[in-house]
Parts: C-alpha cells; structure tokens; sequence
C-alpha cells in the first residue's frame, strides 16, 4: 500500500494522506540551522547542536504522535483547521505534503479555502522560513483568522525537558513592531550570546507569548483556546513556559490570495554589560534580528531565497548521476541516497525521530563511515570533517566513541573502548585522498583530545590507529573487541562470579581476551590502504612492516576465525566461539561474512564463496538479511546487551540495514551480480515502497532496522533516516554494482550488475573533470569489462588514469564480457 508517489522531474516525495504509518519527515538546512519537519507539520529546530542550542521543543514518544511542531491554525466560521492537517485533525477537502531537496511543500483544503506552506531554511542563514500562502477558491469574500504558533526550547533540550524547578520561572520575552516580532531571550541574564525572534512580515491583530494564555491552563493544541474564542490574549510570559504566536485577520475576495513570510530565526551578538540586569530597558539588542528578518520581508526575498537553494541542491547533485532502464535505481542513485548521505554528514547520529538530539552527538565511528557517501559532494569539508573527528582521538590511537559537536568532547556514559574506532579513521583518509588526490591532508598538525598542546601530523594519528589494533591481539592473534566493535551490543567481555548476577565488565588491566573477527577483516581491508598511504609518503620500511601485520592477520583469520562454512564472529573472554556451528543459537552472524569477503581473505582458497552461500543459506529473508541466526532465546551475559532484544529485533537477528550493503558488495567481489542486485534492492526504499503499510518509516530513505523473520512484526522498519546504511548503500551501488570507483591513480570503471541489464550511462565529476560514461552489456554476463575506450583511445586494464588540470569532459565507453 502506498501512501503518496515520487515526483522525479522536481525531486520531490509527494505525501497524498496525513495518516501515514508514521511521520515522514524532512530535514531543513545545509550549514548550521536546521530543523526537522514531519508530514503533518510536527518537528523542531536548533543551531548546530540539538541539544545545547534548540529553540523550539519536541516531545518525544507522544500521544498523539508528533504533536508538537510549527504550526498555523486557521479559525474559518466555526471550522479550525491547519494546513498539514496536524494538530487539530479536522478532515480536509484536499491534502498534500511534498518533501523535496531541504524544502517541504503543504497544501491543504477546507471549504473553498487554499492554505500553502513552504517551509525551508535558506542558504547563508540562521533562520527557518514559512511563507504561508492564503487563496480564496470559492465564490463568496471570506474572513477568517491566521493563528501561528511555536513553543520555545530554553536552549539546552536536556535541562529544558528535566529541571522545572528552575525553568518554569526563566522564561522570558520581547515583545516588537506591535507583536510583529517576538524575541525569546530565555536565560540571557546567564550571559548567553543569543536569542530567538518569531516574526511575521505585516501588521497583527493580536499575538501571545505564554503557553497557558494560548492553550488554556487545561487546554490542548488541537483546539486552543486563543483559536477557538478567534482572539489573542497578548500575554507576555514571565516564567513558565513561552511560545510564539501571531494573530491575522484575512479578508479575501473570490480568486484572491494573500502571502505572508514568517521567519523563525536564532541570533546571536555580544553580550553587553550595560543590558544584563536591566530588565525594563529591554536586554536585546535587535539590530542583527533585524539585519537577518530584513533579508526575508517580503514574498520575493523569500522566493528568491528558495530558488537559491533548490539551485544549491541541483548542482550538488549533479556531481554523480545515472540513465538506466531501472526507474527506481536511477531516482535512487540521482536523488535520494545522495540526499540521504548529506543528512548524516550534518546530523550524524544526533536528531532525528528516533534520536532525541540529546545523548548521541557525533560518533567517531559513524561519522567516518557516512564520509563514504558524501564525499565526491563536499570533499572540502570532507576533509574538514575528517581533521574534526581525528582531533577527538586520543594518543594510543583509541576515541571518543561519540563527541558533541560544539565542545568536541566525549559523552561521558558511553566513553571509548570500542576497537573498531581507529581503523575506521583510515577508511575515511583512504576515502579522501582517492576521490580529491590530496595527500596534503596528511601534513595537517592535529590535536588528540581536541587540546592544541598535543598535536601531531595528521598521518600520525593514521599511524596510530592501525598500531592500535595490532597493540590490541587476544588469544588467538585477533583483534581484541575491547567494549564492542561495530556491534556495539555485543559485549564479550562481560561477565558475572554466579549465575543470575547482574554482569560486569573487564577493564584493560585485566585482559580483556575477547577477539573479534569482524576487526580483523576491516584491518586487512583497511590497513592496505594504510600500507598505500605509507609507500605514497616514501615510508617504505613501514610499508612493509605494515603488510607483514596484514599477512599474519590473514593467516590468522583463515587459521582460527574459519568455522567450516563461515567466518566465526568472536571469541568471548574465555575463548569461547561466537558464531560457530557449534553454539545453540548465534551460529551465524552477517558482519564477518561481508567484511572478511570484502577484504578478500581466503578468496583463492574458496572461503569468500562458501560465506557467502551460507548467508543466502541461512540468513536471507525476503525483506533483507538478517544480523544471526538462529536468534537468542534466552539472555546470556556473558554475550552483554545483544541477547537482551526479543528474537528478530535490532541486533538479535534483526535486518540491519547498515550491513546488508556489506553482503552485496562483497558478493561483488566474486563476481555474483545478480545476488548482488537481489541484496540491494530487498532493502531499497524505492523498491519496497508498495508495503509501506507494512515498512512503515519513509519510503525515500533507508532505516537502520528492519524487524526480522524472527520478529512478530516482520518486515517493520525503525530508526530512519541517520544511519550509516546511507553511506554504504550508496558506497554499495554507485562503486561496486555500477562499479565507478575512485582510486589512488584514478577511476575505476568494473560493473558488477545483473545479467539481465543490458547497460547504463553515468556522469562522474572526478577530481575536477566530468566522465560521461556509457556501459554496455552485449553479452549479458554479470562482471568483467573487456574493452575500455578513453576519449577514442583503449585503455588497457579498467582503470583511467587521473588526468592532469581540471575542466575536462571526458567520454568513456566501456564494453562488459
């Protein structure tokens, strides 16, 4: 069942009914204002950091869902209603919702009047727009009455939703221009350097500040009782709890329409002492609000704000684009994975529907995994991003596991310790200077610990990193997985002295034993491209010793990380297997599989086959592949927090969504593009957007989590939108299936794609210059390119050698057989 359709000529999700499985959402904002914004208008803003500077608030886990947003409440006759339908819920006559590239477009409806809003954040500002477009359809004059409303955050969303005590008596306001302009300066007498302003370009009727005022002291938001009585209260909030709302009284003849640009802004000036503590002289300086509300007043300014960013996101795009017979890849790889992929590069983990914007901040982990699919878009702050997360590290090489991206400090309850982190460090370098050629990265003086006072080359925190993991071997010569490695519920070096004890967990002064095979594929894959790095850098001895540690690695992996059929996950503290054959459940699990493939460990020898074929054996589902099988039934400590999901959710044989790109690239890796087609599109939004009933989160981007075969809700989706299933995927699609894959010296053209394709063409902009390439297929096989043609000139090999200067079109044809 489908709940609205793709609009590709305008890169839009077009919403067809507010009663959507759940809110589907869109994210507003490129630079550093953003906010999130639902189908039925609920949602939230802040600047750069969710947690410490939100301005509007969000009730997480309400009921009714997402019943908090930006809202416009229109009073016609006896009818309330709003645009997107939320929060009143009256019935429209029509309703429309569309998502597009950092704009959402809502249409609503109701007895011959037409409500627009456009919702986005414009390039260059700190500021959210709605410009709310009024028309009158039917054949008599209509007055009624506009009614905005917000509900301010004070500013630190943890405090804001914990520590009433103090906050239901610092709100406080401004009110300008008639209650035109209405400034939230919560907490300025702390000395902050910011405030908030609502404002509306015209005139007002009235207006309302204190939240008990609009709602009425028992009241609710779908009907408050400003709205419902048709008359502002013009209160002033003083303490408890502020909002912003304006009043406007409409008239509207037959076929006529009315505009009007509300601007939702964060401001940010020197604090003077002369306003702190003086209270009846007002504490805002209002010259930058108005500097900032000036470039938005009028229809114009605001629609030549919205053509600049569509402009913004139509160039982006065109960095990497596709023409094939398959409508759904092509509006996938053009559009919405892209897009997807610059979400996570500015959220990280941080907000969403799913995340609070409270605990996570940036991961270190996640961060460097969702370079991978920004990177040919923004490589400059690509690399600024890279410089910021190697800052966080620490000086053996380990990291913050998360960080905040204002105080770039650690979260203090999840810490480091997760083993995994370095090396993901090296992949997104690697990653970098393949697609830019700038190994001047390397030189850059960077800090551990963010502390300038302990700063090094960046190519020394690379080097760090992969003399972590080999500072860090177990029993058995793997990898130790310290607190977890990307699995961060599995934790096996917990334990407990009698059965039914609540579990503790070693410290790296008693051990800890546990290996992880998933780590030692990823430093074998990875540390190739460290020994590559080394040999660029002339360091050839270090190359060398580099690659000795791979060897031994692979020989271990083949020797004590082999189950048979599979690739064991771990060993457990007392050396236990974990994903072998011989446990009663986890016997299998997806991570190793797709990572020691990838890393093409025992590939000669047939391993990578025989993984593989036990995936489709054991873990493949007709919804993805699952993250185990069979699920555990039963908690088991000394396994931590993996068996404390029921079976079929999340990590305990859920479809992890993250590495079901894994899966299909590695099966890229020996070749099997049909499989390799199969695995992505089970998994694909586009591809499954017919059961969204059953999906149920957006079907335009991917979730972290589907509910496994396990699970009584199988096939349900969660956690949408900011997961490193982004970047993979389009790593997945764009590198390995259509096989356009940067490298030190080049660009790589080696498709592996299904034998029923007969082709496709891509633009590729690479380091300065644009490849048209053209694929075809004639002898429909499933990888392999026999002739490659450079601007009329065969090449030999698949590779097209980086070409010297910048501005080139380059035309590429590329023969499979």
């Amino acid at each position: 069942m489908k709940f609205g359709h793709f609009d590709d000529q305008n890169k839009e999700y077009v919403i067809t009914s507010p009663r959507t499985p759940l809110p589907w959402i869109n994210y507003l904002g490129c630079e550093n204002f953003f906010s999130l914004v639902s189908n039925t208008c609920g949602g939230y803003s802040f600047y750069k950091d969710a947690k410490l500077l939100r301005l509007t608030r969000y009730r997480y886990n309400n009921v009714p869902y997402d019943s908090n947003g930006h809202y416009y409440y229109i009073k016609d006759g006896d009818t309330i209603w709003n645009p997107g339908w939320m929060p009143s819920k009256t019935e429209l006559d029509s309703y429309e919702c569309r998502h597009g590239m950092g704009y959402s477009v809502f249409t609503g409806v109701k007895n011959g009047l037409m409500a627009q809003l456009t919702d986005f954040v414009p390039m260059g500002s700190t500021c959210e727009i709605n410009k709310l477009t009024l028309k009158n359809t039917s054949d008599k004059k209509k007055d009624f009455s506009v009614f905005s409303y917000v509900e301010f955050c004070l500013w630190n969303a943890m405090d804001d939703m914990t520590n009433f005590q103090r906050n239901f008596s610092t709100g406080e306001v401004e009110i300008h221009v008639g209650g035109s302009q209405l400034f939230h300066k919560t907490e300025y007498r702390e000395r902050r350097n910011h405030y908030a302003v609502y404002a509306v370009n015209a005139s007002v009727d009235g207006f309302d500040t204190d939240r008990d005022s609009f709602l009425g002291a028992y009241g609710e938001n779908s009907a408050p009782s400003v709205v419902v009585n048709d008359q502002s209260k013009n209160s002033v909030a003083s303490g408890w709890a502020p909002v912003g709302s304006h009043h406007l009284k409409v008239a509207l003849e037959p076929g006529e329409e009315k505009t009007y640009i509300f601007v939702l802004g964060y401001v940010e000036n020197p604090v003077n002492e002369k306003w702190v503590g003086r209270a009846e002289d007002g504490i805002i300086n209002r010259a930058p609000a108005d500097a900032l509300l000036a470039r938005f007043d009028t229809t114009e300014k605001a629609d030549a704000a919205l053509a600049e960013l569509k402009a913004y996101w139509d160039k982006l795009l065109g960095h990497f684009s596709i023409s094939s017979s398959e409508e759904k890849l092509d509006r996938m790889v053009n559009v919405w994975h892209q897009y997807q992929c610059m979400v996570t590069f500015n959220m990280s983990r941080s907000a969403s529907y799913f995340e609070s914007g409270i605990g996570r901040g940036m991961g270190f982990r996640d961060s460097c995994q969702d370079l991978l699919g920004f990177v040919h878009l923004i490589p400059d702050r690509a690399r600024e991003r890279i410089l910021d997360i190697a800052a966080t590290q620490f000086e053996d090489g380990s990291a913050y596991h998360q960080y905040q991206p204002l105080t770039k400090k650690g979260n203090a309850d999840i810490g480091s310790g997760f083993n995994d982190d370095p090396l993901w460090l090296i992949a997104a370098a690697a990653a970098y200077i393949k697609e830019t050629g700038d190994y001047s990265i390397l030189d850059e003086s960077t800090p551990y610990d963010s502390d300038p006072s302990k700063a090094t080359d960046f190519m020394e925190h690379l080097r760090r990193s992969f003399n972590y993991t080999i500072n860090h071997l177990g029993p058995h010569g793997l990898p130790q997985i310290g607190r977890a490695d990307w699995n961060d519920c599995l934790n096996l070096n917990c334990f407990s002295e009698e059965p039914g004890e609540s579990f503790q967990t070693f410290g790296p002064s008693e051990g800890p034993n546990a290996e992880s095979v998933f780590i030692a594929g990823m430093f074998v894959k990875y540390g190739k491209d460290y020994v590559k790095i080394c040999r660029h850098k002339g360091l050839c001895d270090e190359a060398d010793t580099a690659q000795k540690a791979i060897e031994q690695m692979e020989k271990t992996v083949m020797d004590a990380g082999w189950d048979g059929e599979w690739y064991l996950r771990a060993y457990d503290h007392y050396k236990h297997k974990i994903g072998s054959k011989e446990c009663e459940d986890g016997k299998i699990f997806i991570e190793p599989q797709g990572f020691c493939v990838i890393a093409e460990i025992g590939k000669d020898e047939g391993l990578c086959l025989k993984a593989m074929q036990s995936v489709e054996k054991y873990l493949d589902t007709k919804y993805g592949i699952v993250l185990l099988q069979p699920p555990y039934h039963r908690y088991h400590v000394e396994l931590g927090e993996i068996s404390s999901y029921p079976p079929g959710y999340k990590e305990n044989a859920g479809i992890f969504c993250h590495n079901n790109p894994w899966i299909s690239i590695a099966e890229t890796v020996i070749g099997r593009g049909n499989r390799a087609w199969q695995v992505y599109t089970r998994t694909c939004p586009a591809y499954i957007e017919d059961i969204s009933e059953i999906h149920r989160t957006e079907p335009y981007v991917y979730s972290q989590m589907i509910a496994g075969k396990d699970a009584p809700n199988f096939g349900e989706a969660k956690n949408s939108w900011l997961t490193g299933t982004a970047a993979w995927t389009f790593l997945d699609v764009s590198q390995y299936i259509l096989g356009i894959r940067p490298d030190y010296d080049g660009l790589i053209i080696d498709p592996c794609i299904p034998d029923t394709m007969d082709g496709f063409t891509a633009k590729r902009k690479f380091r300065g210059n644009t490849y048209h390439i053209t694929v075809r297929n004639p002898a429909h096989v499933q990888k392999g390119v026999t002739k490659l043609i450079v601007d009329g000139a065969t090449i030999d090999g698949n590779m097209i050698p980086a070409i010297n200067g910048t501005g080139h079109d380059v035309t590429v044809e590329v023969t499979m057989g």
